[in-house]
């Protein structure tokens, strides 16, 4: 496994960009309506639906889909930029995985309720 002070500080700052990118886009789309597009809603009876009833959705005006669209180029080129590091080029190719998983597992924020124990 990879040490965790080896990897460059440059990676970890991109990597918690990636996070924090991420975690952006996913509190951003909650908060838009459920539809791009303006579509009608429909009651639990009508069609299956595990949340209940469907409002009508008014869709997304140009605004939103302008930030979800540079959100997502935004992820995107934060993704390419980590894949692509000069860092793992010194990997062996059998750990270049783990140590990929070590640097996210590294880089992710605490959620709330995350409690580190004691040694």
């Amino acid at each position: 496994m990879t040490d965790a002070s080896s990897f460059p500080d440059d990676l970890l700052q991109l990597q918690e960009r990636l996070h924090r990118a991420h975690a952006e886009h996913r509190t951003y789309l909650a908060e838009l309506p459920w539809s791009v597009e303006p579509l009608a809603g429909w009651e639990r009876g009508e069609r299956f639906s595990h949340r209940g009833d469907v409002p009508d959705s008014p869709g997304w005006s140009e605004e939103q889909k302008e930030t979800v669209d540079r959100m997502r180029a935004e992820i995107r080129e934060l993704s390419i930029a980590v894949v692509d590091h000069p860092y793992w080029a010194t990997v062996a190719r059998d750990a270049v995985v783990d140590a990929r998983m070590q640097l996210k597992k590294q880089t992710r924020p605490m959620e709330p309720g995350d409690v580190t124990e004691a040694a």
